[in-house]
């Protein structure tokens, strides 16, 4: 089984699809689950199912929002357990890193990195999925983004909110939302704050309370640490369109030392090698599948510095060049795949 997500993560499809004039039921028996699934947020998800659904829904209604405006009513209430532990943290910045370490309770394949970039922090959020997932993108951005206004209200101003895929036909959902700077086609989805914003105090913070949470969390059957690997997958994914995808970095994010990183992927079996062979094979269905990049850009968001390096590697990935399989049937075979009916 892939990657699974909480169905908290499908809260107000109903009512924003209803809204949209479009039977919701219909929506969800097509992606081959039921209403009942939905209505219990613990119940577990493929994410590649949900990710689908909201993909087909967007255009069926016609709606390029629909993950925003499934965002624009989330409350921390919807973490479930999480929620609690992350409402009692002293500071944004303690909120964040305590939801990346834990984030795999919520969606198994959303990957989440705090950055700092000198007087601004970038927030770096995406999923991990070889095919495009616009609406789970924007729907895990807004998401976050309602989650800090909630913790610091008035005092939550960001300075831009970024996505990597291109703008909709109508931003007003955007404007509405964020009330900052959204950039579309940007290096990276994520949102920029101020550093100094995530070390203001949380006026709901409680040190008891927050003890008594993550008493809570532990004790659920998802509360094991995330395997070291996937966390390396997921720190891979996010920095590999920046070039900065090194072993090195990667240790540096994770708060490890090299020696120790490579150690813990030894004893899972694994080679940092192999998992940035495995992430570019993924991102590179992505890239190579759309239109909106040349095929130089895809080079260089692999990380490979001259496009005939890129072409070597994925001949031998995916046996034909990176040209042939825009113009030919691999691309389709992949958007097939990811449509198929569950």
């Amino acid at each position: 089984m892939g990657a699974r997500v909480r169905a908290a993560a499908l809260t107000n499809f109903s009512e924003v699809v209803r809204e949209l004039g479009y039977d919701p039921a219909a929506a969800l028996r097509r992606a081959g689950l039921r209403s009942a699934q939905i209505r219990d947020p613990d119940q577990l998800i493929e994410s590649r199912v949900v990710a689908q659904l909201l993909e087909d829904t967007a255009r069926a209604t016609g709606c390029e929002s629909i993950g925003l405006r499934m965002a624009e009513q989330r409350q921390l209430s919807n973490f479930g357990v999480v929620g609690l532990l992350l409402i009692h943290q002293p500071t944004l910045r303690h909120v964040l890193l305590t939801l990346i370490g834990h984030v795999h309770m919520l969606n198994e394949s959303l990957a989440m990195q705090l950055e700092d970039a000198g007087e601004m922090v970038i927030l770096r959020e995406d999923l991990m999925a070889p095919v495009p997932a616009r609406q789970s993108v924007e729907l895990a951005i807004g998401v976050l983004f309602r989650m800090c206004g909630a913790l610091l209200g008035e005092r939550w101003k960001p300075v831009s909110v970024c996505f990597a895929h291109g703008a909709p036909a109508d931003t007003t959902t955007h404007r509405r939302l964020f009330r900052c700077r959204v950039e579309f086609d940007a290096e990276f989805t994520g949102i920029v704050c101020r550093a100094a914003d995530l070390d203001v105090p949380n006026p709901s913070a409680d040190p008891v309370l927050a003890r008594y949470a993550l008493t809570m969390v532990d004790a659920l059957p998802a509360a094991q640490e995330q395997p070291i690997d996937q966390a390396v997958r997921k720190a891979i994914y996010l920095i590999l369109p920046s070039g900065r995808a090194t072993c090195e970095s990667v240790a540096q994010g994770l708060g490890l030392s090299m020696r120790t990183l490579q150690r813990a992927l030894d004893e899972r079996g694994a080679s940092f090698s192999d998992l940035l062979g495995e992430v570019r094979h993924e991102l590179a269905q992505r890239y190579v599948g759309s239109t909106r990049y040349s095929l130089g850009q895809v080079a260089s968001l692999l990380g490979y510095t001259t496009h005939s390096a890129f072409t070597r590697w994925f001949g031998a990935r995916f046996g034909c060049s990176p040209e042939a399989w825009r113009a030919g049937t691999g691309a389709k075979q992949v958007r097939r795949k990811a449509a198929r009916p569950i």
